[in-house]
């Protein structure tokens, strides 16, 4: 025995003999005539019993290499190893990638009608790098047994120095070779899997979380003629969620859905440079200007600006938060309930020590995470906010009742009260309807509490629920898809966004028929209200905050325009020239907070268009992109190219960014709808 290791080292120190080409190009050919043999042979597998006692795979092995030199026994014997080994972990190699385990509902039998993979795959990258051509990727042939694919390559010669190559047919070429060596090797795994009575699992189809999203949107607002209907009233919005829900869409690759753009926040989203109110003035003042329609020459944009007061931040009443925080399963995702603790935590840092904080949450049921804490007890809350989990349905129902319960019970005289709601706006336990939650809301807002929501994620936003409750909570609904924007939100903004300072704001515009022959409200569909509704203080409107504003863009038809989509009436009564002056009439109406009463505002539109600031031309950029991505009808041949060198000649200042970011997006969409 040790002369047999005394000749295997010294077999392992020797250097290796040089290839043969001659060798291994025969070994190559003979075993592919062997391999084409067993293809055209129509013959049925020998049965197991036919095979000798003692025969298989391993003792054919242990045959071979008794007929073999040391050094060859040795490099055969290691072969047969890396074989071993990879059949033993091609089941795990063959596996999917380790993934999180599924929700129970995202687990599905697999559909019927699932397309199945043709026989003739497309060549790899691999595979047309080395030069293989389409008409090489034959479909693949049945595999060979284990104890055929075994004969086979005993057949084949062992490239030793010395052996005989035939040389009169050509070697086959790489790609044949690659590929039959591919269907061997699937057939070994399968046939050694056979053997040991492995039996491998039908494999689980995992379908696509479903997308549940839904938007509260209506369709676009129709062109209106002004001696027909010469008012147009609607509610105030400071709202910004749909800029941000197109812009994660847009920078995951996607257009966003249509019904998510609401033009009004689009616009709204961006500051403007509009003359703030004096003292002794209304809380807020409004401008308005005219300039030329950018997408058609022969229309104008009426803009009318509103800038809310900015009082002192010592100046403001110390504020109750109620964070009401989902907690339920839906919420577990990175850009779920871990940025609403990163983005409640940037606001912890704006607040006064005056100010309290308290946390419930809602899940499978509501619960006081936190009791009515000191703002400068920040080690209090930030120690609640970091001990929340997601998990759980969505009681939501429960969770607001509880919420207002305690902002109720935080009271204090002179002190302004609001929920903020964080949410993906997931209700599936309880109250989970819009109306519904409409009418809960509506009811609880006599109390003088405020109500602001925030969402977070996509896949199951339901921005209509979250829209009804801002809207009927005396609140704004903002979404947060980045820091930057909780940043924006909760910091740059938050006195407007806490501080109120005109409640049920309402705009009507009486347009001159002398003047103007059609006019359409860009945006606010879901912000209409009806005529009667202006002068009726129970009618609900928007809020505006500390320091906010509100931009809103009619495009009007001047009378004798070629731009006149409609035709003027045979019988209809012309309107004196000399009435042409006013362009029309602004009336606003808001209440006081605390107030039940309301106050109006009025002011003549003169006739005579302004100079297109920057402002003005980018906000009529916005307007235009939110038509492109929605109901482009209206825009002609004005398309991606034209909005975007408006909205980048008109970046002005830009000190934070938002409008070159605006321009980038543009640029996004444009790629995406080619």
């Amino acid at each position: 025995m040790s002369d047999e290791l005394d000749r295997l080292r010294d077999g392992l120190k020797a250097a290796p003999p040089a290839p043969d080409p001659g060798a291994k190009a025969a070994a190559l050919r003979r075993a592919m005539e062997t391999f084409d043999r067993h293809q055209e042979s129509a013959a049925a597998a020998r049965p197991m019993s036919d095979r000798p006692e003692g025969a298989g795979f391993l003792t054919g092995v242990r045959r071979m290499l008794a007929h073999l030199s040391p050094r060859a026994a040795l490099a055969a014997t290691a072969s047969v190893a890396v074989i071993g080994l990879a059949l033993a972990l091609y089941p795990e190699l063959r596996r999917a990638p380790d993934l999180p385990a599924p929700r129970p509902e995202a687990v599905a039998e697999k559909p019927a009608n699932l397309p199945v993979a043709p026989a003739e795959a497309p060549l790899t990258e691999l595979r047309k790098a080395e030069g293989e051509t389409e008409a090489d990727a034959v479909p693949a042939p049945a595999p060979p047994s284990v104890p055929e694919a075994s004969a086979a390559l005993q057949a084949a010669p062992t490239g030793a120095p010395g052996a005989e190559a035939s040389v009169a047919e050509p070697a086959p070429s790489v790609a044949q070779a690659r590929q039959k060596a591919g269907a061997l090797t699937d057939s070994m795994a399968n046939d050694v899997a056979g053997a040991l009575g492995i039996v491998a699992p039908e494999a689980t189809y995992i379908a696509p979380a479903p997308d549940t999203e839904a938007f509260a949107n209506a369709a676009a607002n129709p062109l209106k003629i002004a001696a027909e209907a010469p008012v147009s009233t609607f509610s105030v919005d400071t709202d910004t969620a749909s800029w941000s829900v197109l812009r994660s869409s847009l920078a995951a690759g996607a257009l966003p859905p249509k019904e998510a753009v609401r033009i009004e926040e689009m616009v709204n989203y961006f500051p403007y440079d509009y003359p703030a109110p004096t003292a002794g003035e209304a809380p807020f003042r409004a401008s308005v200007s005219l300039l030329p329609t950018p997408w058609n020459a022969g229309t104008q944009l009426l803009r009318i600006g509103l800038q809310g007061r900015m009082p002192a931040v010592a100046d403001r009443p110390p504020l109750n938060l109620v964070f009401l925080i989902d907690t339920s399963g839906s919420m577990e995702d990175a850009n779920k309930l871990p940025l609403l603790k990163q983005s409640f935590r940037l606001l912890l840092g704006q607040l006064r020590p005056e100010d309290r904080v308290a946390i419930a949450t809602y899940a499978g049921s509501a619960g006081l995470v936190l009791e009515p804490t000191a703002a400068s007890d920040r080690n209090a809350i930030l120690g609640a906010l970091d001990r929340l989990e997601a998990g759980g349905s969505t009681a939501g129902q429960e969770g607001l009742a509880q919420a207002y319960r305690v902002a109720e019970d935080m009271g204090g005289e002179g002190r302004v009260s609001r929920v903020l709601l964080a949410t993906d706006g997931d209700f599936n336990v309880g109250l989970s309807d819009p109306e519904g939650l409409k009418d809960f809301i509506a009811g609880k807002r006599e109390s003088g509490i405020y109500l602001s929501v925030l969402g977070f994620g996509r896949g199951n936003l339901d921005d209509a629920t979250m829209q009804a409750l801002a809207q009927n909570g005396n609140g704004t609904a903002a979404y947060i898809d980045t820091a930057a924007e909780a940043q924006k939100v909760l910091v740059d903004q938050l006195t407007g966004a806490l501080f109120p300072i005109a409640n049920d704001v309402k705009v009507q515009v009486e347009f001159n028929p002398a003047a103007v022959a059609e006019y359409r409200l860009i945006g606010y569909e879901t912000r209409a209200l009806a005529r009667e509704d202006f002068n009726n203080d129970r009618v609900d409107a928007g809020e505006i905050g500390a320091g906010h504003q509100v931009t809103a863009l009619y495009e009007i038809t001047p009378v004798g325009s070629a731009a006149r989509l409609s035709d003027p009436l045979r019988y209809g009564e012309a309107p004196a020239a000399a009435d042409a002056a006013e362009l029309g009439y602004l009336k606003l109406r808001y209440k006081a907070p605390g107030e039940a009463t309301s106050r109006l505002i009025e002011t003549p539109i003169p006739a005579t268009p302004g100079e297109a600031d920057a402002d003005a031309r980018f906000a009529a950029a916005i307007a235009g992109m939110g038509q492109l991505l929605g109901e482009p009808k209206y825009l002609g041949d004005w398309g991606w190219a034209e909005a975007i060198t408006l909205a980048a000649g008109a970046k002005g200042e830009d000190p934070f960014g938002y409008r070159a970011e605006a321009v980038t997006l543009m640029r996004l969409a444009q790629s995406l709808a080619r």
